[in-house]
């Protein structure tokens, strides 16, 4: 099977991709147009890899299905007030998250027959929120918003109200500013994000404890990476293998790994590779899931990028 990613843009598409094994090429396979109206800011795979989310400035959510090759929207999620800023599919494909300018997050139940229910809308932001990212292994959502802070939403049961469980905020090692993206690491027990206060936040979770239904356990601050980039810090992304890449409006893409020195304060990181990327703005940066190491990356000068890392020291 080939690899396929999508992207979408200011020029109101979204395009799918596919790489051409004998070439290795990438070549765009479809336009998906006419759908939305303005920027689409966000897209996402379902699990399956049998739908797509793509997320507008529009005020919705379109659900894209690949039939035989061929794109079809089969659903128009509505009720954001105004830009539909990120969406996100829980690991088991059955919730849909999207969030907003309106300051909400909505939490969608996929239904069969390609319907979605909106079953809960979040309310505990004070600003436009920028992202949403469901934990890797756990129906656990997480935010981040233009009011410096990451809200984490959790439900005690699978019919009870979701609720915020706790807020990473500036008063417990938080940002200082827009936080706008955020990773997990491959094992779901730890936790980057990114913000305009020039800072990369890494954050961990006894996640063991979770999963046996032992209650909630909170994220506490392990370490704070500044001095990479000298401009807001767009997006994050963390590689199965735990590289994290970084993505900025210095133009640049960084790469990290944990430090193996073991030092005396617990965990550390250091600086693998820095790179221009591109001639504007790195909005986004993204691993291929894959056993390749290919990171995609996406700038406000119109291009993707494909990289691929060679091997490591």
């Amino acid at each position: 099977v080939p690899k396929v990613f999508a992207s979408c843009s200011g020029d109101k598409t979204v395009r799918i991709w596919e790489e051409s094994p004998s070439t290795r090429s990438w070549d765009c396979k479809a336009v998906l147009e006419e759908t939305h109206t303005r920027t689409v800011r966000s897209c996402a795979w379902s699990p399956s890899g049998r739908l797509l989310a793509t997320a507008s400035f529009d005020a919705t959510t379109a659900i894209w299905e690949n039939v035989g090759g061929d794109f079809e929207c089969v659903s128009t999620l509505e009720g954001h007030e105004n830009e539909v800023k990120s969406v996100s599919w829980n690991a088991s494909g059955s919730l849909l998250a999207t969030c907003g300018r309106d300051k909400t997050v909505w939490i969608w139940e996929v239904m069969p027959g390609n319907e979605f229910e909106c079953i809960q809308v979040l309310q505990g932001h004070t600003q436009d929120v920028k992202m949403v990212e469901w934990h890797p292994t756990m129906d656990i959502l997480f935010s981040c918003s233009y009011d410096n802070t990451v809200k984490v939403w959790w439900s005690d049961d699978a019919d009870g109200d979701w609720s915020c469980v706790q807020t990473l905020g500036e008063s417990s090692n938080g940002h200082s500013s827009t936080v706008w993206s955020l990773a997990f690491n491959a094992k779901g027990d730890k936790l980057v994000t990114c913000s305009d206060d020039l800072t990369m936040k890494i954050w961990e979770a006894d996640i063991i404890r979770m999963q046996s239904g032992d209650g909630y356990a909170p994220w506490n601050h392990l370490c704070t990476l500044s001095g990479y980039h000298d401009r807001t810090i767009f997006s994050v992304h963390w590689s199965r293998e735990g590289i994290i890449a970084s993505g900025a409006a210095d133009d640049a893409v960084r790469l990290f790994v944990e430090s193996k020195d073991g030092s005396m304060n617990g965990s550390s990181y250091q600086l693998l590779l820095k790179k221009k990327a591109h001639d504007m703005d790195v909005n986004s940066v993204q691993w291929c899931p894959g056993e390749k190491r290919l990171l995609a990356s996406a700038s406000d000068d119109g291009t993707i990028k494909i990289w691929e890392l060679g091997t490591l020291p």
